[in-house]
């Protein structure tokens, strides 16, 4: 087996299959664990960017609630994953605050808790009175819902990568792949140093940066900018120190961290030249500030950090995860919507379907 990209993706993938008594290589053009992993803030959520409610118009009921479901699972198989390796990364369960906003106001979130409800995730709906006095926020309205955690994404695609090296797998990085020879007997990759990899099974774990002959799918490029803050007293933080984030566009998401900083990021636009994205973060980088402080007053806060990243917006808000109809045997990995690492997880459960033959029983989601 061969995985194409080591960052938080691939090493998932690589742990997943190891586990599962595959030999596995992994190949990147950067060092480990660079790209968007590095960028990305870690809110591990079953909620996506689309609500239930929005992808039950547009991919049917069952489907949308299958979705859901599935990536509830995901969250929950990460967290045994990091377990069953003791793998350090500051993983935590966390509670999910989901604020009314300017996408959608409380008569949404009320009905779209109702939906989560139904089919047994647990959410329930707040008012502003209710809101206000348990946290303190003052929203017309809000979802609270268990099932989310937190974790430091470079340390966590760090272990995955160091066990599976453990169980034999083989990194090289960096290394780029320039050329791939796909067939029913295998898969050969060709490397911009004149070597090559022949693999029974390819994984093209990269994100939206993909590799050649690889399908780029119906999806946009949007960057987003985050803020770390200087390290706060624990009197500072909100109750349950839940993942926050609001239904609006752009939206505003923040979490604590175990250093006890705030972690902030939004004001996502579709600003795609890297050199204009970084040159943005000092205007950003203020405007989250404010947005943070106007959402929890009465703190003092210093911004510690500041960076800049890029994801990919798919129609729906899900990911591609499929096989390559040009290319026998190799899987197409794409991360698309804000839930990059727990899509991570679903991939890593469909590839490991994949490599035994088997069809993943959610296939039709991610195609």
């Amino acid at each position: 087996m061969a995985i194409v990209g080591a960052g938080i993706s691939g090493a998932i993938i690589a742990l997943a299959l190891v586990e599962a008594g595959h030999d596995v290589v992994v190949i990147d053009r950067r060092e480990p664990i660079h790209g968007s992993t590095l960028a990305s803030t870690a809110m591990i959520q079953f909620e996506l960017d689309t609500p239930l409610t929005e992808l039950a118009d547009k991919i049917g009921a069952e489907a949308a609630e299958r979705a859901y479901r599935r990536s509830a699972y995901a969250v929950s198989a990460l967290g045994q994953l990091i377990g069953r390796h003791n793998i350090s990364c500051s993983f935590k369960p966390r509670s999910a605050l989901y604020l009314a906003g300017s996408s959608m106001g409380w008569r949404g979130l009320r009905d779209e808790a109702a939906h989560r409800a139904r089919i047994g995730l647990d959410s329930i709906f707040l008012d502003q009175s209710a809101l206000a006095k348990r946290f303190g926020i003052d929203r017309t309205g809000a979802i609270l819902s268990s099932g989310a955690s937190e974790l430091n994404p470079a340390q966590c695609a760090a272990g995955c990568l160091r066990v599976a090296q453990s169980y034999g797998a083989r990194v090289y990085a960096p290394v780029t792949v320039d050329k791939v020879e796909a067939s029913k007997a295998g898969t050969e990759l060709k490397t911009d140093n004149g070597g090559s990899v022949t693999a029974r099974r390819v994984v093209f774990a990269t994100g939206y940066e993909v590799a050649p002959g690889i399908p780029k799918g119906e999806y946009e490029i949007i960057s987003s900018w985050a803020i770390a803050t200087k390290p706060l007293p624990s009197s500072a933080f909100w109750p349950l120190r839940c993942l926050i984030w609001e239904a609006s566009d752009p939206y505003l998401y923040l979490r604590s961290t175990a250093d006890n900083r705030i972690v902030a990021g939004g004001e996502d636009s579709g600003l795609i030249d890297p050199k204009r994205r970084d040159q943005a973060i000092s205007a950003k980088s203020k405007a989250l500030l404010a947005k943070v402080e106007d959402l929890l007053p009465g703190r003092e806060l210093e911004i510690d950090y500041a960076w800049a990243g890029a994801f990919a917006d798919s129609p729906t808000g899900l990911p591609h995860i499929a096989g390559i109809d040009s290319m026998p045997n190799c899987l197409a990995v794409l991360g698309c919507g804000g839930n990059g690492i727990t899509f991570s997880m679903v991939a890593a459960e469909f590839a490991r379907h994949w490599v035994a033959g088997k069809s993943d029983p959610d296939a039709d989601l991610f195609r």
